[in-house]
């Protein structure tokens, strides 16, 4: 091998190959940086195992130098394992590297222009009206469909320059798993991909149709922008309580996982409420009216109210989000009700020297009212 080669007249070092990848601890066991090939430089790092065993050594590289090297997973194995130290591996990954590059190059002198033209009949065969987006390399695309109710979805298709022999990589906001398709290079994939995108659109029409109807007529404080693959709400009920629910995508009407949250004073009755009502959830009526019929009450309208009305910062931060989250714990005195974030409320009583614990609950002190309160131990701490 050229390494072995290199070795017998001479010992070399990292940085005579790749002058770019640089040693990070004085272990001399890892190394960060890029290794240069052609002109063109890709991040990477190598880890040795402290028995200095190439063998063993851990290889990260971003994502354009690990699709350059697709399928050589088993000849680089093979040459860490035969090579006498890192400078020899370097040598020799730089040889494959650049026989990849120089074949690259032929391949798309041929192929880029049939690439462009099958791309371009295929978008023609979808409607260029459904392409929202796309790149200056023509390999990442945003088409864009719409349900029967007129809602825009995205798919983002990210395709491979061996298109169509190679399926692409698809990401879209899609409820549940993600987004499965079939791929022949036969015909007009990409139309069929597209096609199968609508399809599954098609399976979540009532679930977002049960969410549209929630967001447009409750304060739905959490997320505050959610995305068409979220399923759950965290509704404001009033009296700083408020509450939690899940949707089924595929059986949207089916009765939504529930959690409430506030003062036990507002939240039980409402809890007790749900429970003895629950055997008359119809699920020919919408989520929203379900959720009002069993709870007994209807939820804050924006159309009467102010979100501002629901939005009450924590007691003890002043602040109504704290790393993206809201007040979730509230004083359970009727004549308090202050709300907290559960994270301030832990480390409040936490710190006091009144306060006790047991199991995975801290009791102590409201630090407003100084009534009786309870919180979960926050995980981590």
């Amino acid at each position: 091998m050229a390494g072995e080669v290199m070795a017998e007249g001479m010992k070399l070092d990292v940085l005579d190959v790749c002058p770019l990848l640089i040693l990070q601890d004085s272990s001399k066991r890892f190394y960060d940086g890029y290794i240069t090939v052609c002109k063109k430089s890709f991040r990477m790092s190598i880890e040795i195992p402290e028995n200095r065993s190439l063998r063993d050594a851990r290889i990260e590289c971003e994502w354009k130098l690990r699709h350059l090297l697709r399928g050589y997973e088993g000849v680089i194995k093979q040459r860490l394992t035969q090579s006498l130290d890192l400078p020899s591996f370097l040598m020799e990954l730089k040889s494959i590297l650049e026989k990849l590059l120089g074949s690259q190059k032929l391949d798309k002198v041929v192929s880029q222009p049939n690439f462009y033209t099958h791309l371009v009949a295929e978008l023609e065969a979808i409607g260029w009206e459904k392409l929202a987006y796309v790149d200056s390399s023509f390999q990442v695309l945003k088409l864009a469909s719409r349900d029967i109710k007129e809602r825009e979805h995205v798919i983002t298709v990210r395709l491979s320059p061996q298109h169509p022999q190679v399926a692409p990589t698809c990401s879209a906001e899609l409820p549940g798993k993600p987004f499965s398709f079939t791929w022949s290079s036969q015909g007009q994939p990409l139309q069929q991909l597209y096609h199968q995108f609508q399809q599954a659109l098609s399976q979540f029409e009532d679930f977002w149709d049960m969410l549209d109807e929630i967001d447009s007529n409750t304060w739905v404080l959490e997320p505050e922008q959610p995305s068409r693959s979220c399923t759950s709400r965290r509704i404001a009920l009033g009296n700083n309580a408020s509450v939690q629910i899940d949707l089924n995508p595929v059986n949207a009407r089916l009765l939504p996982e529930c959690r409430f949250m506030g003062a036990d004073n507002v939240i039980v009755p409402l809890r007790e409420h749900l429970n003895a009502n629950i055997h008359t959830w119809n699920p020919q009526l919408t989520v929203l009216t379900n959720l009002e019929n069993l709870l007994g009450q209807k939820f804050p309208s924006p159309s009467t109210t102010k979100k501002e009305d629901f939005s009450m910062e924590c007691g003890i931060c002043y602040a109504y989000r704290l790393n993206d989250l809201i007040p979730d714990k509230a004083c359970d005195d009727s004549r308090c009700g202050q709300p907290f974030h559960s994270l301030c409320l832990y480390e409040w009583l936490r710190a006091l020297p009144s306060s006790r614990q047991s199991f995975n609950m801290v009791f102590g002190e409201c630090p407003y009212c100084s009534k009786p309160i309870t919180v979960k131990m926050v995980s981590g701490k």
